[in-house]
């Protein structure tokens, strides 16, 4: 691994760390369970209740906007709690640089039936998507992007300096 790669992983790591630790995170962070809760919350209670009163049609459309807006906000959940997990020193910033932990994307809502269905869920999807968003957005800043701002390897510097290293290794072992 090449001193610049290896400075731009620590740097990564150190973004991370910062993040973690950062009034953002904790603002973000109780947004996003809260918006958990509440969504449990409506999907158990007056979601339930709502889902009761639409036609056939209408409540396989909700029960699929309601599977994609808990989707949603596990993966929200999922990334702020690997956020704090580096927080309280769970896991190491290294590890949660790792592909596995990236926001994957998602499919989008369908615009078709949104004016049939309740508030609750209509308002809930916009407040999840607009979360989903912005964490999106951190994570693009965070890790994708980072790996674009690596400097590209010259090989050419590269060899030379691993035969100087082995050369002058051997130099300074004969003297």
């Amino acid at each position: 691994m090449s001193d610049s790669v290896a400075t731009q992983i620590v740097q990564r790591v150190e973004i991370v760390r910062d993040f973690a630790r950062s009034d953002l995170f904790d603002r973000t962070f109780k947004e996003g369970m809260a918006l958990v809760e509440e969504t449990a919350a409506y999907l158990d209670g007056d979601g339930r209740r709502d889902s009761r009163l639409l036609n056939r049609e209408d409540a396989l459309a909700y029960a699929g906007e309601s599977m994609r807006l808990t989707t949603r906000l596990m993966q929200i959940a999922s990334w702020l709690l690997v956020q704090r997990a580096v927080r309280e020193g769970d896991m190491e910033a290294a590890d949660a640089c790792e592909e596995r932990y990236r926001l994957t994307p998602v499919q989008s809502s369908s615009a078709d039936g949104a004016e049939k269905m309740p508030d609750g869920l209509i308002s809930l999807l916009d407040r999840a998507n607009r979360l989903y968003d912005r964490i999106s957005h951190m994570d693009k800043r965070m890790f994708i992007d980072a790996e674009s701002e690596v400097p590209a390897v010259n090989q050419v510097l590269n060899q030379m300096q691993l035969l100087q290293n082995a050369f002058g290794a051997a130099t300074e072992a004969r003297q």
